[in-house]
């Protein structure tokens, strides 16, 4: 079981949780959705994909940049990018980044 849960926020689809379940790892389900998420964002003209993701897990950043995301410098993320990594460091979620897909 695997689940994305996402939003349109200005130009682009937020990504704000995507969730495969211990033991489903390594079927494709992450990979699926975030080509679900991909078509939807070009159905409606959107012109990127983004979310915050920890920088150095594996299955985070890493694996979003195979996908074609990039990690997005802090001075061209918009304000509500910034807000969100400014939520997380002060819940105490280090080491984290705002990722970007420009379609």
């Amino acid at each position: 079981m695997a689940f994305l849960a996402a939003r349109v926020a200005a130009d682009r689809l937020h990504i704000d949780e995507l969730d495969v379940q211990d033991g489903e790892h390594g079927k494709g389900l992450g990979k699926r959705l975030l080509r679900h998420a991909l078509a939807f964002a070009r159905a409606n003209g959107l012109a990127r994909l983004s979310l915050t993701t920890f920088r150095n897990i594996p299955w985070n950043a890493p694996y979003y940049a195979r996908f074609g995301f990039r990690e997005w410098d802090r001075a061209e993320a918009p304000a509500d990018i910034l807000r969100a990594l400014r939520k997380e460091a002060a819940s105490g979620l280090s080491d984290r980044c705002a990722m970007v897909m420009d379609l």
